[in-house]
């Protein structure tokens, strides 16, 4: 296998999947230049020559099942396809990078008929859905894990896995330049800037915004002079635009396309939707206040199945509440605006909170931080020669 450039099948669902899988792609292509691979992608893997079936945005479904029975047809349909292509083309190696809903049962009929399965990251065992395990035992060769206590659970149930550290731990600098970041967007170095991230999928945009904005409107008549900036994905950015007018922000606010990590780097806190960007915000070492929203049904089925007290996941990797999580009905704008100015506060009044939030955050970075690319590369290596 060594000799041959292997064929390689990877479904990425959404943006962080589309990334996570662009960094995997690097590693692979280290050992096998001449490496072919299709399936589910996006913008990040088709400039690593990722020949792109569907894009990752198919699979960007927001919520536990309320959204997802919407677009249900749809997405069997789809499933139904791929599966029936790659069967009848055999990859060397399956790699479903995240999306284990959809995922997951791809990969045990792709395994049951002889391929190789890798999963890349870990389903979310230790926080919810923990009957899920049965299903990956059933469905994987081998499970790649950005988190280290993830081994040790998995190996309680005869999975076999590798960590291989979290590849934004790379990718985010250890000490963000926020001088440079902030002359990029055309902000002062003296600017107090909030910056707002509510989320990449339009149901996020739907549920989370408005309420963001309104926090925003409400922070802006205590600091009139902050500035507030907002990385939008490139096909929500009209939409974001037209809620912010809603809200009456005015100049105060700036749409970007795109540009997290330059926007985390330059601000000082960040009002943000749960999900992978909290991980990113705590890698920048920037403070936070972490809010979500979702369909009131999909609320209701999740925290069933709630394995621990917190969301987001600085808080669940600290393995405490270092920084406000304000869920569903919390989530109100005068709450979560009363947490933001909180850490505006801190700057002035209690640096010392701020200096303990950002060692916390670079002790995580540091764990979170190995060669990736090369070390999930080994491991799929390893697996194809087995």
């Amino acid at each position: 296998m060594t000799h041959t450039p292997p064929r390689v099948a990877m479904v990425a669902g959404e943006t962080s999947g589309d990334l996570l899988a662009g960094l995997l792609l690097d590693g692979l292509k280290n050992v096998w230049p001449d490496l072919s691979a299709h399936g589910f992608g996006g913008a990040q893997m088709a400039q690593r020559g990722f020949d792109v079936w569907w894009p990752s945005e198919k699979l960007a479904v927001h919520g536990y099942s309320f959204e997802v029975l919407r677009r249900l047809r749809e997405i069997i349909g789809i499933r139904k396809q791929l599966r029936a292509r790659l069967l009848a083309d055999k990859p060397h190696v399956f790699i479903g990078v995240d999306a284990p809903d959809f995922n997951l049962g791809l990969e045990a009929d792709l395994r049951a008929a002889g391929v190789k399965t890798v999963h890349f990251v870990c389903p979310s065992i230790w926080a919810w859905r923990a009957d899920r395990i049965e299903k990956i035992r059933r469905s994987v060769d081998h499970v790649l894990c950005i988190f280290p206590f993830e081994l040790d659970l998995l190996a309680r149930h005869g999975i076999a896995a590798t960590y291989v550290g979290h590849p934004l731990a790379a990718v985010i600098p250890m000490e963000p330049d926020r001088a440079a970041a902030r002359q990029q967007l055309g902000l002062a170095q003296h600017d107090q800037v909030l910056a707002i991230l509510p989320g990449s999928r339009r149901a996020e945009v739907q549920y989370i915004t408005l309420g963001f904005f309104q926090a925003a409107a409400l922070i802006q008549r205590a600091l009139p002079a902050i500035k507030i900036v907002v990385p939008a994905v490139p096909a929500l950015k009209q939409r974001i635009e037209q809620i912010a007018k809603q809200c009456g922000l005015g100049d105060a606010l700036q749409v970007v396309a795109g540009q997290s990590h330059t926007v985390l780097a330059a601000c000082n806190v960040t009002l943000i939707a749960s999900g992978t960007a909290t991980l990113e915000a705590a890698l920048f070492k920037r403070p936070m206040v972490i809010g979500y929203r979702m369909h009131a049904l999909s609320w209701r089925l999740m925290r069933r199945k709630q394995l621990q007290p917190w969301v987001g996941l600085p808080n669940i990797l600290c393995g405490d509440f270092v920084v406000p999580e304000l869920i569903q009905d919390a989530a109100t704008p005068q709450a979560l605006a009363a947490a933001v100015l909180q850490w505006f506060d801190a700057r002035h009044n209690n640096p010392q909170r701020i200096a303990a939030l950002e060692q916390r955050f670079t002790a995580l970075h540091h764990s979170l931080l190995r060669n990736t690319p090369q070390l999930a590369a080994d491991a799929i290596r390893q697996v194809m020669s087995n």
